[in-house]
């Protein structure tokens, strides 16, 4: 039998207490997988996301543990168990992507930065009328000095 090396933390400082379980075989729903999993601590939330064009589940699911301890003690001991006749795939699950962002993808909702993008959009415009005002303010000013020259051939000057 192989050893897996298991990391005991998620991706960068923020520690990971949700876990991806896959190869999930069609006849396990959300409680076998609870009970699978519950002897390796307290669980806040089992998943399993439905096919909604077959209406079963795409054979995978996710798992919320309480501590992450506990989650880092259930990928230890349920990567590449078996469960139902197939080998499970037990690692830390990455946050839900949503397009936009960096490289097509995003963590937030595409509305999340509306606020920001008018502020932009407020301050770009404010700045193109103050471009134009001061445009406009040096402009007269050129025609006033013109005007106050004095021309050194007109009498009375």
């Amino acid at each position: 039998m192989s050893t897996t090396l298991v990391a005991t933390g998620g991706k960068g400082s923020n520690p990971k207490t949700t876990l991806y379980v896959g190869g999930l075989d069609e006849s396990v729903n959300e409680s076998i997988l609870h009970a699978a999993f519950i002897p390796f601590g307290d669980i806040k939330d089992v998943n399993i996301p439905m096919d909604h064009s077959t209406g079963k589940h795409r054979g995978f699911g996710f798992i919320e543990y309480e501590d992450k301890e506990d989650s880092a003690a259930a990928i230890e001991n349920m990567h590449n168990a078996e469960l139902f006749g197939r080998v499970l795939k037990t690692n830390y699950a990455q946050p839900m992507k949503i397009k936009g962002g960096d490289k097509g993808w995003s963590h937030q909702p595409v509305w999340a930065d509306a606020d920001r993008y008018i502020e932009n959009v407020e301050a770009e415009e404010e700045l193109s009328a103050f471009d134009a005002e001061d445009k406009k303010r040096k402009e007269r000013e050129l025609q006033e000095q013109a005007a106050a020259q004095v021309d050194p051939m007109r009498p009375g000057s």
